[in-house]
């Protein structure tokens, strides 16, 4: 797609959609999943290949409806994410409801400084606005670099509009500032389940190999901070629900990069039990494991949006 395109489209989003009522912005978002999943283009067809891996015993008929349910979900977010910066702080508040909270309160309580590390699921954003809102605290994220840079600018300003602060993906200073902040007790979050790096870690995913980002372990081990999992799904109510995962203890022998990966298999078992529980919100449109990074010639011809949750 055109750059200037995408970048209207997505300006047009959040201009148009968050003026319109809720139940509205809800219907025109499962609207669009159903068009982009009868189309079966890429986006759609990775969903389901990706999905065969966490429910290996799925028949074609289910996997269909996973990914339907998946691409609503995706929408959902969407949806959501262009409609945020109009919510109240107590719409906000209400919006989410997570498991396991008690972990997230003790280790900001802790002053170690703590490491959010989250896959492709649910409303992340909102997840995040959540936490500025419900603890009064900001947290350092990153995000990666969009073309064309107007975009980029667009879900920067967006980020740092719901109480984050954004550093561009790109280039070897990100993970200094990152290290930074912790040591001084702040807040990292982290989407963690698919590596845009040289620097990856593999891992057993599933039951194959399949490459994770090494920041959040190797922020861990640096820095002494806290590493929290954290996966969200979305049910039938207007409520996002979530789970804080119990911290993932840097192990005591090893070198750096041996704890590291104990670490990063330790987050990647984390993330799949959460899928696990909820197929349907992770958004997975991309290649993942090894396996399907090898082959890049099979890809069919893209008729749908593939677009990554930045």
């Amino acid at each position: 797609m055109n750059e200037k395109l995408t970048d209207a489209l997505y300006g047009l989003g959040w201009s148009a959609v968050k003026k319109l009522p809720e139940p509205v912005a809800v219907g025109l978002g499962q609207r669009i999943a159903d068009v982009a999943w009868r189309r079966r283009g890429k986006g759609v067809l990775r969903l389901e290949s990706n999905l065969a891996r966490v429910l290996p015993d799925a028949d074609a008929a289910r996997l269909a409806a996973v990914s339907r349910a998946g691409m609503r979900s995706y929408m959902r977010y969407w949806m959501e994410s262009f409609r945020l910066p109009t919510w109240s702080a107590e719409r906000i508040r209400d919006g989410f409801t997570p498991e396991g909270l008690h972990h997230l309160e003790e280790s900001l309580a802790s002053g170690r400084g703590t490491v959010i590390a989250l896959p492709h699921m649910g409303n992340y954003d909102l997840a995040g606005a959540w936490v500025t809102t419900r603890f009064g605290v900001g947290f350092t994220t990153v995000a990666e670099r969009l073309k064309p840079e107007t975009l980029y600018d667009r879900f920067v300003a967006y980020r740092e509009g719901l109480g984050m602060e954004v550093l561009p993906h790109a280039g070897g200073s990100a993970f200094g500032t990152l290290a930074r902040r912790l040591r001084s007790g702040g807040l990292v979050c982290l989407v963690a389940d698919r590596d845009m790096s040289a620097s990856g870690i593999e891992v057993t995913f599933f039951g194959e190999a399949a490459k994770m980002p090494a920041g959040p372990a190797m922020l861990a081990v640096q820095t002494g901070a806290r590493l929290l999992p954290v996966t969200l799904w979305y049910d039938d109510s207007p409520v996002m629900k979530g789970r804080v995962h119990a911290p993932l203890e840097v192990p005591e022998n090893g070198t750096r990069a041996e704890k590291a990966a104990v670490l990063t298999q330790r987050l990647a078992d984390a993330f799949a039990s959460g899928i696990t529980d909820h197929p349907q919100d992770w958004h997975m449109l991309q290649r993942l494991w090894l396996a399907d990074l090898a082959r890049r010639d099979d890809e069919p011809t893209d008729k749908s949006s593939g677009t990554e949750k930045p």
